[in-house]
């Protein structure tokens, strides 16, 4: 880990800037955590606008620290949740031994100093992702609302490495409708409940809420999972009691006719492309 007095703190970015202060954050989360400057921490220096940074690889070894150290499974939830987020906006993958848009940090600092910062990421996500069992049974025992879970899904999708449904769960968080894209006219498929029973989903070829009055088209919903994914998701869903989703699966598996060519989709993959 890039230690706390470290010049190379003050090289790397955040979002407002250069990340000076981040390492001083770290070390107060690490000797008290406070949710506060956890807050401080990831809005000034971590993530925006579905956005990471260089001080945010720099930072990850020691909030994967903390969450597999503290004794308190609320915070333990807390960090997995929002390292989760981080990890499914990481958009450089696969980019061993460093990202290619370090380059000019590589010049400045070196490349083995990037290689260490990106490699010990790496081995944070692994670390956080070994808590993944532990996070969930602790939400399956508490009073959580759906919205909470569903981040907890999307941070355990992220630490599986499916980044496609980790996106969508999260550009959909509230759980109550879906985009997806038709493959064959590429046009907009919004994917609504039912008016009179919120766990069926229909089709519509325009926004249900501003466009009023249209024919809904009907979502053949799937008796079982084969794609692999979604049956994880799906158990992963119901072990947490995450209600809304587990209701929606079923139906986001399942077959439609596109409202605006009427060429048959599958939902799924069509929600994925918009991911």
């Amino acid at each position: 880990m890039l230690k706390w007095n470290s010049d190379v703190w003050g090289k790397l970015t955040g979002a407002y800037g250069f990340a000076d202060n981040a390492p001083v954050l770290l070390q107060q989360l690490v000797q008290e955590y406070s949710q506060e400057i956890f807050d401080e921490l990831f809005q000034e220096y971590l993530f925006h606008q579905n956005t990471i940074y260089t001080a945010t690889y720099a930072a990850m070894p020691y909030l994967a620290q903390l969450a597999c150290s503290t004794s308190d499974a609320e915070v333990r939830k807390e960090l997995y949740i929002n390292c989760g987020i981080i990890e499914v906006s990481r958009g450089e993958r696969d980019e061993a031994p460093f990202p290619a848009s370090w380059a000019e940090l590589a010049e400045d600092v070196g490349s083995s100093v990037c290689s260490e910062i990106y490699g010990d990421y790496v081995e944070a996500i692994g670390k956080l992702r070994a808590l993944t069992e532990e996070v969930l049974a602790y939400t399956a025992q508490q009073s959580i609302d759906d919205t909470e879970k569903r981040y907890i899904l999307v941070a355990d999708a992220a630490y599986r490495g499916s980044y496609l449904p980790a996106n969508m769960l999260m550009t959909f968080s509230e759980g109550d409708d879906y985009v997806a894209v038709c493959p064959a006219c590429e046009q907009d498929v919004f994917i609504w409940p039912n008016e009179d029973c919120a766990g069926i989903l229909q089709a519509y070829e325009r926004d249900p809420v501003f466009h009023t009055g249209q024919e809904p088209h009907v979502i053949v919903p799937v008796t079982s999972f084969v794609d692999e994914e979604i049956r994880t998701l799906a158990e992963r869903a119901a072990s947490i009691g995450e209600q809304t989703l587990a209701g929606h699966l079923p139906y986001l598996a399942g077959e439609t006719l596109c409202p605006s060519c009427r060429e048959k989709i599958s939902v799924w993959p069509s929600l994925l492309s918009t991911s």
